[in-house]
């Protein structure tokens, strides 16, 4: 077997590889697009971190890969889609570096209000500055937690170990499951309200990208301190620029930046902003706990077909793979659709197999619904491994049905989501072998092609409804891909599909929502 390295790996992982039997490792880092693009196609697995761009270009050259495995979290630069129809598993090691952020974070806290950056470099200077940087303590004050997840737990308990007050909002966690975790939970506007320091600990997604702006930067304490060592983009960074000109802001500390690296940004004139080159998951502990996930993972894989931490792929047996294989696609998107019309924490999901579908062992089939599920909310921390846990972590009831008939369909399945505003039904199937249908969303019956970027519009039915969607989507440049309409006669009302080439931006989306006898539009991706 023969494995690439291409970004930098801790020794010790590159070790274990290399004593085990019948594995031929090369290191070659720093390659370029096209010199990867000659070489790939040799390797049965291929092991990346960062810096290595999987693009379908390279994988379509992969004829030997077996698996991609990354050392970290984060799978922004490789194709997943283009590696799934390869058959080509991608792996990550979510696990090493989550108390090495949550550390970081700390140190970040304890470096703004005590001025040590500052202290350091004026030291340095030959200044004595001892009465210009005054700090604070922590003793007694708020830390509000944006993200409830491990990382976010963490710096919990370690805050709580320095006897901060911690209260957290996440909206997709129950506030019984975060209290039983003996934190308090709170709204989005209640935490600006109330927090000294406002960590965030959050993928970025849609709705976390920009979270913290002008707008919400108003609302918090003056003097208040913001910390983000998660994603970039989830902190405007003009907008923490000019809090901190004007002097509402009392510090930021940031590790993670819009653009890395960001070069020279504006709020680096300000002594009360400090910043690191990315350095949350930047320790020896880590990086070789990652190494040697990612090393072990790849072993057991290619020796013994054991997979672990795939993120497109449970486990599994091949005989099984060829049945199910059509249906694990289907179901992770029916939970992403789930994911994206809730709208609060959901609360049960209910799984319900009909048809031909039900002989078979589902526990896979529902394992790939709730990575579908928590993927719109977690992006890459999750997969097929820990998405069962995640949910129990977060309070999610998980209930399985069948039956052994359907009516329309030779298999069909239903899934039920219930969340603190109610309830939402789909429904999918497949047609021949592998075409995935959305053909049910709450009342309304449909032929939906699950693929791409969508807009779903809830709309009276009524003429020129349509039409006037489409001149929008025209004068803004969208080109409209598909549409499928499904109709509730009792109620006149439709659902539209719409599937667009490009992303609609919230200017369009806030154009759409403003046409008459439109009542609700909301971006939807699979």
């Amino acid at each position: 077997m023969k494995i690439l390295i291409s970004d930098p790996l801790s020794q010790i992982g590159i070790e274990r590889l290399q004593q085990t039997p019948n594995f031929e490792v090369d290191i070659n880092t720093g390659l370029s697009q096209e010199e990867l693009h000659k070489i790939i196609g040799k390797y049965d697995a291929l092991i990346i971190r960062s810096a290595t761009n999987v693009t379908r270009e390279i994988i379509e050259e992969a004829h030997n890969l077996k698996v991609i495995g990354r050392a970290g979290i984060g799978l922004d630069n490789v194709d997943i889609p283009a590696a799934s129809q390869q058959g080509i598993v991608v792996m990550n090691t979510p696990d090493g570096n989550t108390i090495t952020a949550a550390e970081h974070t700390i140190a970040m806290i304890l470096s703004l209000t005590r001025n040590i950056p500052q202290g350091t470099a004026s030291l340095k200077e030959e200044k004595w500055e001892k009465k210009k940087l005054k700090g604070r303590e922590l003793f007694n004050k708020t830390l509000g937690i944006i993200g409830a997840g491990h990382i976010g737990r963490i710096v919990a308990d370690r805050a709580k170990g320095l006897k901060m007050k911690v209260i957290v909002h996440d909206p997709y966690i129950t506030p019984k499951s975060i209290k039983k975790l003996d934190l308090e939970p709170v709204s989005f506007e209640e935490l600006l309200k109330r927090s000294d320091y406002i960590t965030v600990h959050t993928p970025k997604t849609d709705d976390t990208a920009n979270l913290i702006n002008k707008s919400s930067i108003s609302k918090m304490k003056k003097g208040a301190m913001i910390i983000n060592c998660a994603r970039g983009g989830i902190v405007n960074e003009d907008d923490i620029y000019d809090a901190l000109k004007d002097g509402h802001l009392g510090g930021v500390a940031l590790d993670v930046f819009a653009t890395e690296p960001p070069g020279k940004i504006k709020a680096m004139e300000f002594p009360n902003f400090i910043c690191t080159p990315h350095l949350g998951a930047s320790t020896k502990e880590a990086q070789d706990n990652v190494a040697i996930d990612v090393a072990d993972q790849i072993i057991n894989y290619l020796n013994n077909g054991t997979i672990k931490n795939a993120v497109n792929v449970p486990s599994i047996s091949s005989e099984l793979m060829n049945t199910l294989y059509p249906y694990l696609t289907l179901v992770e998107k029916l939970g992403a659709l789930q994911s994206q019309l809730a709208d609060t924490a959901i609360l049960k999901a209910h799984i319900h197999y009909e048809g031909n579908i039900s002989e078979f062992d589902v526990t896979p089939l529902t394992t790939a619904m709730l990575k579908g599920l928590l993927t719109p909310i977690l992006k890459d921390d999750i997969n097929f491994v820990n998405a069962p846990v995640i949910a129990a972590e977060r309070g999610i009831k998980v209930v399985e049905s069948k039956s052994h008939t359907s009516e329309d369909f030779a298999s069909m399945i239903n899934l039920e989501v219930q969340t603190l505003d109610g309830t939402n039904i789909v429904a999918g199937t497949n047609f021949g072998n592998n075409r995935q249908r959305i053909i049910r969303i709450n009342s309304f019956y449909l032929e939906a092609i699950p693929e791409g970027h969508n807009l779903l519009i809830h709309n009276l039915n009524r003429p020129n409804v349509i039409g006037q969607i489409g001149t929008i989507m025209g004068d803004c440049n969208i080109n409209i891909s598909r549409m499928q309409v499904g109709e509730e006669k009792a109620n006149e009302q439709n659902v539209i599909l719409l599937t667009t080439a490009t992303v609609v931006d919230d200017e369009i989306l806030d154009k759409v929502c403003s046409l008459n006898h439109v009542f609700s539009a909301r971006r939807i991706d699979f």
